[in-house]
């Protein structure tokens, strides 16, 4: 696989996914109102909170990191992203996650096995 040089990190303790679509004129600010007003957290607290269009053909991320907000953009050039249905809940991703959204993958498919629970062998 390619080294990806400008992609959130594996290790940021928190990312969350805002499912419903947004208009995508909404910069930086616009979307710490967002995640201030709508959402109940703090924009400055260094999660990463990552938006998509209504095509789903663009993400935004949005992160505090010290002293201003890093928008990070992607824009395909064809296809989609296999984005989660629309909800109200956002959904809370791992640094592994976000980046197989980024690399195409449908997230909601990524599960491992269930989990059994048995009382006894016989």
């Amino acid at each position: 696989m390619r080294n990806r040089y400008l992609r959130p990190s594996w290790d940021l303790p928190e990312i969350y996914l805002y499912r419903a679509p947004i208009d995508f004129r909404k910069q930086a600010n616009s979307l710490a109102l967002l995640v201030e007003q709508e959402l109940g957290h703090s924009p400055f607290s260094g999660a990463l909170y990552a938006f998509t269009n209504r095509q789903r053909n663009k993400i935004k991320c949005l992160m505090w990191e010290d002293n201003g907000f890093v928008l990070y953009y992607k824009a395909l050039a064809e296809e989609k992203f296999k984005w989660p249905g629309p909800s109200d809940e956002l959904m809370p991703l791992t640094g592994e996650q976000i980046n197989w959204l980024l690399d195409g993958y449908d997230i909601s498919l990524l599960r491992g096995h269930k989990t059994l629970h048995y009382e006894s062998v016989g």
